[in-house]
């Protein structure tokens, strides 16, 4: 018997104040095509490369409090060209590269993020 529940992560919620101007700074970070399709009004679903999905959802932005730690981490090959393009971006609270591997930053709502360099096998 097969078990029901699959060893993968489908996609990640992110809470946000307005779906659309959330979009927009998503796709531009991560330089994807923004579509006008947006989820019973409140939804907005970017589609990465690997399958995993990160859910754009204004309807809980006011039931749920902001993270402090990093909701998950981009991964890059280059941490210091990554580095230089979110300090470019319209980022918020840029921290410091640590251990020459990673660093955090806030989206507009105040979500701390990620991006590492690691092993993307």
């Amino acid at each position: 018997m097969n078990h029901p529940i699959q060893p993968k992560i489908g996609a990640t919620f992110i809470p946000v104040k307005d779906v659309e101007a959330a979009r927009d700074w998503y796709c531009g970070l991560l330089n994807i095509k923004p579509t006008e399709e947006i989820v019973n009004g409140h939804l907005y679903v970017l589609r990465l490369q690997d399958g995993h999905n990160i859910v754009l959802d204004q309807k809980i932005y006011k039931k749920y409090r902001k993270h402090r730690a990093p909701l998950f981490h981009f991964n890059t090959t280059d941490i210091q060209e990554s580095y230089a393009y979110v300090q470019d971006f319209e980022a918020n609270n840029i921290g410091e590269v640590e251990f020459g591997e990673f660093f955090t930053f806030e989206d507009p709502d105040g979500n701390v993020l990620m991006v590492c360099e690691c092993d993307n096998r």
